[in-house]
């Protein structure tokens, strides 16, 4: 299922309000598709239904999902049961596994 790329569409595109209760702990008016891609990934896959997981790979893509999950540290992911699906789901073999609190300092967009 082609789709255009999320650049091409970001404008037009805002979470849908079904994620509201995925993103609780921030101004659910100010997400951005874009600026924070992975406090949404990482908030759907710990938290979120099928139906937002489809969501996720419908507007960023398969690729550009394996490519930002694999770069997001282990201990970031609550569920590790829903964190292996999407693994397997996306063939991503290998994680980054880093000390979680330095990614937390320097990427504060919050």
């Amino acid at each position: 299922m082609p789709t255009k790329s999320l650049t091409a569409k970001k404008k037009k595109i805002k979470l849908p309000d079904d994620f509201r209760y995925l993103m609780w702990g921030y101004d659910f008016e100010k997400i951005d598709l874009l600026k924070h891609k992975e406090r949404i990934i990482i908030n759907t896959i710990n938290y979120g239904q099928w139906k937002h997981w489809r969501w996720l790979v419908k507007i960023y893509g398969k690729q550009k999902l394996r490519n930002i999950i694999k770069n997001i540290p282990v201990s970031e992911f609550r569920n590790s049961r829903a964190l292996t699906l999407i693994c397997l789901i996306l063939g991503i073999k290998k994680m980054l596994y880093a000390n979680r609190s330095d990614k937390i300092r320097t990427k504060r967009n919050y």
